[in-house]
């Protein structure tokens, strides 16, 4: 509504200084001076009505915005979105550290499993020894050397199956 008044009040100011344009023909010097500073008036009048009511429209939406941003219901919807916010980084560190606890753990694990092995194959392999010692006598030299360096080969290979057959071959043997 404000800015048809400004509009209107816009082309009256135009048609004045239209009719102080003819109006110069005339011989009378006053009144198109008079109607041109009454355009002028007019003019100055539309632009300042648009931009007082574009001040006061601004203002409205301005205080309209900071009290709904300081609301009951903003203030809760934020509240709850920082809760679910706060939820969500929880989960995500909570998956995290499952992941970072099963990593470790299956570390751990396969450390500890390699190093039973290697406690039962040190065991095994002495156990071989032993008993290649108790039939050293019965076996010639030169197969009980080879005897020998295949349990000491498959010990530092860690190969628990192959000792696992060198002393099922001693076992046969005996």
């Amino acid at each position: 509504m404000i800015i048809r008044i400004s509009l209107l009040l816009i082309l009256v100011s135009f048609a004045l200084f239209l009719s102080a344009d003819l109006l110069l023909s005339t011989t009378l010097p006053v009144l198109p001076d008079f109607i041109t500073q009454l355009g002028l008036a007019i003019l100055i009048c539309a632009g300042a009505l648009l931009l007082i009511s574009g001040g006061i429209m601004i203002g409205r939406l301005i205080i309209r915005s900071v009290l709904d941003y300081f609301s009951e219901q903003q203030r809760l919807q934020r509240r709850l979105l920082f809760t679910q916010a706060k939820q969500d980084q929880l989960k995500q560190l909570f998956y995290l550290r499952t992941l970072q606890i099963n990593y470790f753990s299956e570390l751990k694990r396969k450390r500890l499993l390699g190093s039973n092995d290697r406690k039962h194959i040190l065991s095994l392999s002495k156990s071989i020894d032993k008993d290649l010692l108790s039939i050293k006598q019965q076996l010639p030299k030169s197969a009980y050397l080879q005897l020998q360096q295949e349990n000491t080969h498959y010990r530092k290979q860690l190969d628990s199956e192959a000792l696992l057959q060198l002393q099922q071959k001693i076992a046969r043997l005996i």
